[in-house]
């Protein structure tokens, strides 16, 4: 059975990580034009370098909690792949092998030009922190009004699962929430948010829990009965 994992910010909430779009989130703090946009890059990166800064010291200081932990136990039993839209790197510290991180990762670097070659950072970047070539590093995510270079990667995945889990989030981000739509009819799907989510899949399964409690508890269940029901 393949098992496929679609996370969002609510999983990482309970670590401590602020959300983006939740009601005290960090978009009611920051302007996504002034820090999560090429032109922001642009026109001031010493700002959007502050930002991210921030960010990676909290993803430092987080601990991946038990719905993280849950989830890489049951690798140790499925076939199970995890696609998140978190920059994090909390489901590999809990033991999750299989990660694709659709909107890249906060502990890597890059530059503009050399998308496609990824530096490992655990500490503030600034003005000058340089490539091999020379070229200004930035943070490795993607902003908006950028391509999401591992969604085809993604679609994929999904499209071979026998069993789809959505755990913490609105489906409201795209295109990560198109996800949904490309899951085979016979494929199952569980949703796990304390929020209401509107679905149009009759089929689905939703449990009304924080990931904490939520995650443990299907991963329990399938684990003991080798079935969701």
């Amino acid at each position: 059975m393949k098992i496929v994992i679609l996370t969002g910010a609510g999983i990482s909430a309970e670590s401590g990580l602020g959300t983006f779009r939740d009601t005290g989130g960090l978009w009611e703090k920051f302007k996504i034009e002034d820090v999560a946009t090429p032109l922001a890059w642009a026109k001031n990166p010493e700002l959007v370098l502050d930002f991210y800064n921030q960010r990676r010291q909290q993803v430092l200081e987080a601990k991946p909690n038990r719905a993280h932990t849950a989830l890489a136990q049951l690798e140790n039993h499925f076939d199970v792949s995890i696609i998140t839209q978190n920059i994090d790197d909390l489901h590999e510290r809990a033991g999750s092998t299989n990660v694709l991180h659709l909107h890249g990762e906060i502990l890597k670097a890059k530059t503009s030009e050399l998308s496609d070659q990824y530096f490992h950072i655990d500490s503030d970047l600034k003005l000058g922190d340089c490539c091999p070539l020379g070229k200004q590093l930035r943070p490795h995510v993607v902003w908006f009004g950028e391509a999401v270079p591992e969604m085809n990667t993604a679609e994929n995945i999904v499209k071979d699962a026998d069993l789809f889990v959505v755990i913490g989030t609105s489906l409201n981000v795209y295109p990560a929430a198109s996800l949904i739509h490309n899951i085979k009819n016979k494929c199952k799907l569980v949703l796990i948010d304390p929020n209401d989510i509107k679905i149009k899949d009759s089929k689905c399964r939703f449990i009304k829990e924080n990931a904490t409690v939520g995650v443990p508890l299907l991963v329990n269940e399938f684990l003991e009965n080798s079935k969701i029901t």
